[in-house]
């Protein structure tokens, strides 16, 4: 399979290419050539197979022409010492969640893939790399997670010196060994800018061999695509609804590269009715699938912060999907919008109704699958009643203070967080400009 630009659909490039370079030259994302039919392999996947397996299988089958079946089995199996797991909260709702990987977020299943790939790639072609890459938070703790100890990958981490959590501090800076973290004297934005800066300065770009890991990469967003196709393989224990023809998953969204996952595995054969796109206040994508009128514009601030995204970069890719057509898109994903104070009545109520401890977009997720069942969407299809598989993006512990202003209680933290809390931080503190960053990286 080749991949090709979202702006540009006659430069075909490798599945390597794509995630070296991160963005395409012309700034589009990008996308598979065509939609492989793979629906016999998605249907053989039953209950009991392992998630390792399903994720090798679906790699070997998209990039047979650069991976063989040892290769695909090598990065999986390298990338996936966690798994989803899935809990049942209500009698047609369950919930996958997705943090039980080493950063306690969604994001190493991407990151782990990625960086697994990339070493594979990089010892074939006896070759060095160094990742660089700016972060507000989550997506540089899964970065550096999931890089730390890859063979002949270095990872530079830039972060603004006091304005990410303390939590997401520790987990950047105590790793060492090939991850190294910036403190800048500055904001997120003056990180990126100098990460944008650094690719541009030809002869340092060269020397360190640069590439990035941010979240618009081909490389993140295919093994997101797996654990919907796990998920699809263990709704079929339900022998009330074991042709799953009415399963839906609900999605909660920002970027949207999560959704725009699912619905790929959706048009490589995976059978699912559809998807709930669940997002805050931070209504762009819903009010395109309600009107068809695409208006971006600056985010506000929720408590489901992750999700604040005013012009999802994704969004590009799902038109590509849809080959643009809103019929199709809003045939296939619903939209709900949840507030402020209803994310926190969910985190509530789900806490002492269900003795379920939640995130806040956790909560935008459950609360928009209610929804959804009580819409006029939800209809039986052979008899059968919707059954929803609603996406837990992060663990309660990467957000104490929402959950404690929720509940009045705080959220039990997983071993791992807390080991990473007592562990003694090693940053390097640097101004904010290419130079200063020059002198102590190169």
């Amino acid at each position: 399979m080749k991949f090709y630009s979202t702006r540009n659909k006659t430069e075909a490039v490798s599945f390597k290419d794509a995630i070296f370079r991160g963005l395409a030259p012309d700034g589009g994302l990008y996308m598979p050539e065509n939609a492989p039919d793979l629906s016999e392999l998605i249907n053989s996947f039953t209950p009991d197979t392992p998630f390792n397996e399903i994720a090798a299988s679906i790699t070997q089958a998209l990039l047979s022409e650069e991976l063989d079946e040892a290769a695909a089995k090598r990065i999986c199996d390298r990338a996936f010492d966690f798994i989803p797991e899935l809990v049942g909260v209500d009698d047609n709702i369950s919930i996958m969640e997705l943090f039980h990987g080493p950063s306690c977020a969604f994001k190493d299943f991407g990151a782990s893939f990625l960086a697994s790939s990339m070493e594979e790639f990089l010892r074939t072609d006896s070759r060095k790399a160094t990742i660089l890459t700016a972060t507000s938070g989550d997506t540089g703790s899964a970065v550096a997670r999931a890089f730390y100890e890859k063979e002949n990958i270095d990872v530079i981490i830039l972060y603004p010196s006091g304005r990410v959590s303390p939590l997401q501090e520790k987990q950047l800076t105590t790793l060492g060994k090939n991850i190294r973290a910036l403190e800048v004297e500055g904001s997120f934005d003056d990180c990126q800018r100098m990460v944008k800066e650094a690719f541009l300065d030809r002869e340092l770009s060269d020397k360190l061999n640069l590439t990035s890991a941010n979240s618009i990469s081909l490389g993140r967003l295919i093994p997101q695509s797996f654990y919907y196709i796990w998920a699809w393989a263990q709704a079929a224990a339900d022998s009330d609804n074991a042709d799953r023809s009415n399963l839906w998953f609900c999605v909660p969204s920002g970027n949207f590269g999560n959704l725009t996952a699912g619905i790929m595995a959706h048009s490589w054969g995976m059978g699912n009715r559809g998807f709930i796109a669940a997002t805050n206040i931070n209504d762009v994508v819903p009010e395109y699938l309600k009107s068809g009128e695409y208006n971006p514009r600056a985010s506000k601030l929720t408590l489901s912060n992750a999700m604040d995204v005013g012009n999802p970069s994704n969004f590009e890719r799902m038109l590509e999907l849809f080959e643009e057509s809103h019929e199709k898109m809003s045939d296939l994903i619903k939209e709900k919008v949840i507030t402020d104070s209803e994310t926190a009545e969910t985190i509530r109520e789900l806490l002492s109704d269900k003795n379920y401890e939640c995130d806040p977009h956790t909560a935008v997720g459950y609360l928009a699958s209610k929804r959804f069942l009580e819409s006029a969407d939800a209809v039986e299809i052979d008899g059968k009643a919707p059954r929803i598989i609603s996406l837990s993006t992060a663990h309660p512990g990467k957000f104490t203070e929402v959950f404690d202003e929720a509940t009045g209680k705080k959220p039990e933290l997983p071993a791992r967080l807390e080991k990473v809390l007592k562990l003694e931080k090693v940053s390097t503190v640097v101004g904010n400009t290419l130079e200063e960053m020059k002198a102590v990286i190169s």
